[in-house]
């Protein structure tokens, strides 16, 4: 039993102000959410020129400008009150918007967590109107001399809220999720001329463009666009548009997969795993492709407010959608000249008879690699590693110990080894354990040497990389490369780390530098050494499906004696799994 007491309530009512500030939080995440919103209500003005202005990566300033329709002075005031809105009257209205500013709590929500001031203009209006709001709350209203539309100034970002200012990222890594935002809104909106400027400097320039593949070439460069294939269907009231990459362009991750729904750039794992079946057996495992896709559907079948920042949205018809989108994608690849069609079942038939109680985001990583590497690639990567262990690991200090004797049988499917281990039946990971020999290697040579590049190879990176970049330039350089700024937007490459062939390939050397930024920003000096070390040791390592000779198998499982932890690779999966005869026999039912 519960004893209560009048004395004093445990129970308070909190005031409307830190209501305001706990709500706008959900909103204002970080300083990308107040560009995010700003931008939103510009393109919802009808401007055709989006200026963005940072310093101190946003949480010291941020201004957007824009030449929009503005907004009278009792418009203007209005604005700031909670909940205001010109996008909906009634409830109904929710299910028919095709703007993207109407949650109606944008200007209200930065104004509880920074100190704001707008100035906006109207066409017919004479002057301007300025708007000072301090705590949410209206300190000044003026008129001023202004050009038609709206410029709005947040500085101070969370400066009354200090444990959320404390847990904001490093700058670079806040100026990069700006990146991000710009980025996407740019490519949403090709018709809008998009300007970032970081610290007075230009940092992302997308100009006013006649199609989508103008401002991908603006922000992204010519290597990628040059590997984009159109894609158009329709179907079901749907249509689906962009463009997709070719085969032979993938990267370690989905972070170059743009997904637009009715114009906004949204999360959706499902449409991305649409996007990865559709290429079925034409890319490795683990591997994406770069996609920029737009979908335009029935309002009603969409739901964007899962998360208070629209980002992720909900499908009612997600199952057609996946579909739709997974068939697109197969069918453009197919029209393509040089893509031969995928043996056996088509997309399609995998749809029905993996979809039977499975979950549509599990299907993709079930497909199968068809890819085969030749014994030549092999033998290249093995004399390489052989190379390092020889020079890094003497005889007196050698741990074969760590491992018994193998005895090799055989290959299975061009990805695992088998062989017996005194009296138990082993089967290795040839990728898994090429890549753990190579990683010791690399973390017992603190300075690897480089190997100079025939003629530089340059990085035509994406804004959000280039953010990145300057950060990691030291870590890559003791890792074995050099690498420097080739103008405002690219970077060369004129030496590579001496520990593959692989990484001498200059075609692969974008990859690998977008794969090792792609994990943004790493806490400390050692998780970025760390992740370089573990991206260029799974770069060089055997591939699975490469061919491998008895001799090859012999030679791999000598050098993997010799590692300190020969169980598993870098990433934590196992290299070797065991088989007693006790095991055996209970699976065979002998026991």
């Amino acid at each position: 039993m519960i004893s209560l007491n009048n004395s004093e309530s445990r129970i308070h009512i909190l005031d409307e102000a830190t209501v305001n500030k706990i709500a706008a939080g959900e909103v204002i995440e970080r300083p990308a959410s107040v560009v995010k919103e700003l931008i939103d209500n510009a393109i919802d003005a009808g401007s055709s020129q989006i200026s963005v202005e940072v310093e101190g990566a946003g949480a010291g300033k941020i201004m957007v400008s824009d030449n929009g329709c503005g907004m009278s002075e009792k418009d203007a005031s209005l604005a700031f009150m909670k909940h205001a809105t010109s996008k909906i009257k009634e409830i109904d209205d929710l299910n028919n918007l095709s703007t993207l500013g109407f949650r109606g709590e944008a200007l209200s929500s930065i104004a509880a967590v920074a100190k704001v001031e707008m100035i906006t203009r109207q066409k017919n209006s004479v002057s301007g109107t300025k708007l000072v709001v301090t705590n949410g709350e209206i300190d000044e209203v003026s008129q001023v001399g202004a050009a038609v539309g709206s410029r709005i100034c947040v500085k101070d970002l969370f400066y009354n809220t200090p444990a959320r200012r404390k847990y904001l990222k490093s700058r670079r890594t806040e100026i990069s999720h700006i990146i991000d935002v710009v980025t996407k809104q740019a490519l949403a909106n090709p018709g809008i001329s998009f300007f970032l400027k970081n610290e007075g400097k230009t940092i992302l320039k997308a100009p006013k463009a006649k199609s989508g593949m103008d401002t991908i070439i603006h922000l992204f460069g010519g290597d990628i666009a040059k590997s984009l294939i159109p894609i158009e269907a329709k179907s079901n009231g749907m249509k689906l548009s962009g463009y997709i990459s070719r085969p032979e362009l993938t990267k370690g991750n989905n972070d170059h997969q743009f997904i637009f729904i009715n114009g906004r750039c949204v999360s959706s794992a499902s449409i991305s795993n649409a996007i990865r079946l559709g290429y079925y057996t034409k890319i490795p495992k683990g591997r994406y492709p770069v996609a920029f896709i737009k979908l335009d559907a029935d309002p009603k079948n969409i739901d964007f407010n899962v998360h208070p920042t629209k980002s992720k949205v909900r499908l009612s018809n997600e199952n057609e959608v996946i579909d739709f989108v997974s068939m697109a994608v197969e069918s453009t690849l197919s029209r393509s000249g040089d893509i031969p069609e995928p043996s056996g079942k088509g997309v399609q038939s995998v749809l029905d008879n993996t979809y039977s109680g499975i979950p549509r985001n599990e299907t993709v990583q079930e497909r199968k690699q068809p890819y085969r590497y030749s014994a030549r690639d092999t033998q290249r990567r093995l004399k390489k590693s052989e190379r390092l262990i020889s020079e890094s690991v003497s005889d007196e200090n050698s741990n074969e110990n760590n491992l018994p004797d193998i005895e090799v049988m055989g290959q299975v499917d061009e990805i695992y080894i088998i062989g017996k281990m005194e009296d138990q039946l082993v089967i290795i990971d040839q990728h898994a354990a090429h890549e753990r020999i190579l990683y010791e290697q690399l973390k017992v040579k603190p300075n690897i040497s480089s190997q100079e590049l025939i003629a530089p190879v340059t990085l035509d990176l994406s804004p959000k990389e280039r953010a990145l970049v300057e950060e990691y330039i030291p870590y890559l350089e003791s890792a074995g490369f050099e690498i420097f700024e080739f103008g405002p937007s690219t970077y060369a490459v004129n030496a590579v780390p001496g520990v593959s062939d692989a990484l001498e390939d200059p075609a692969v050397i974008p990859d690998i530098i977008s794969d090792i930024l792609s994990a943004g920003r790493i806490q400390d000096e050692t998780g970025i050494s760390e992740h370089i070390r573990k991206t260029m040791a799974c770069r060089g390592a055997i591939k699975a499906g490469a061919a491998c000779s008895m001799e090859q198998m012999v030679s791999l499982v000598q050098q993997l004696r010799k590692v300190s932890n020969p169980y598993s690779c870098p990433h934590g999966r196992p290299t070797i799994i065991s088989f007693g005869k006790d095991r055996m026999d209970r699976m065979f039912k002998r026991t």
